[in-house]
């Protein structure tokens, strides 16, 4: 079952897949967690405008096997609530906020998305996708747009620990890429929503081909989640008309990313650490006054 702070965590990245009865639910726990937990399953069920079933029914999808074990992580959260240790809703960014405010607003929102990933991931299946990646023949990693630029930063940093890893921008020379990959390579895909077509194409087919697979994903349900072996949940804030997801998903992909980046170092890191000093020796020379070079 997921930890009481982490529960609101599992709301936000499970929401988009629930029915619209479930998500009554769901945003009632997850928005007034002390007077939810004070109601009995009819109690809830009448609150929503829904039926007992549908409380159960999120209630388990959310992790728990049943109602009163939501309720007593409803209890637990809104006590830690109470004593300042769980962060609190942030509104939404208005077109006429002085930039001081948007400056406190995204910093809370950026703080809570991580704070979400945290919680919400999954050690077995991170260490099983550090393992695969530190014994890499070579890694492709695909994403498009925003979380194009989230693949690029980890193929940056395996290279420097010295792992042969690509991440094509062209959704074509993608799945060319993909179908060269073999038992002991590893293909990464990265995409929030979890039904990106350029993103799970490639990935079915390094799938196809005996590619270790692994999703970063805010929709572990998605179509994605198919042809991956390990997957790794990111969440991000509520998107709205100012602040698009990919700016929040973002932030949540570089958490897992930069997880990842560390696992793979420690793991091989005989290796790896001459392998960064040589990096960072080779760029030294860029970084010197003009008067040094």
């Amino acid at each position: 079952m997921p930890a009481p702070g982490a529960l609101a965590a599992k709301v936000r990245t499970l929401a988009p897949s629930m029915t619209r009865s479930m998500q009554r639910v769901a945003e009632a726990v997850a928005g007034d967690p002390a007077g939810s937990a004070a109601l009995t399953v009819t109690g809830l069920a009448e609150r929503t405008g829904t039926s007992e079933a549908t409380v159960v029914r999120t209630a388990r999808l959310l992790g728990y096997p049943g109602y009163r074990d939501l309720r007593l992580a409803l209890a637990a959260l809104a006590a830690e609530q109470a004593a300042g240790r769980a962060p609190a809703v942030t509104a939404d960014i208005a077109v006429d906020d002085p930039l001081p405010a948007v400056v406190a607003k995204l910093a809370q929102e950026e703080a809570q998305c991580l704070a979400d990933t945290a919680a919400a991931l999954d050690t077995a299946q991170l260490e099983a996708a550090v393992a695969a990646l530190a014994g890499a023949r070579r890694i492709d990693v695909y994403g498009i747009g925003a979380s194009h630029l989230v693949g690029q930063d980890l193929v940056q940093k395996l290279l420097r620990i010295g792992l042969i890893a690509h991440a094509p921008a062209d959704p074509h020379l993608a799945v060319t890429n993909a179908v060269q990959l073999r038992a002991g390579d590893v293909a990464v895909a990265i995409t929030h929503s979890g039904r990106t077509t350029d993103v799970i194409e490639p990935l079915r087919v390094a799938f196809e081909h005996g590619a270790t697979t692994l999703a970063i994903t805010g929709r572990p349900e998605g179509e994605i989640a198919q042809y991956a072996d390990h997957v790794l949940t990111t969440s991000s804030a509520r998107e709205s008309e100012l602040r698009p997801a990919a700016m929040s998903s973002r932030t949540s992909q570089l958490l897992v990313v930069d997880c990842l980046f560390i696992g793979v170092a420690q793991r091989t890191y005989e290796t790896a650490a001459p392998a960064l000093s040589a990096s960072y020796e080779a760029l030294a020379h860029r970084h010197a006054p003009r008067s040094q070079r």
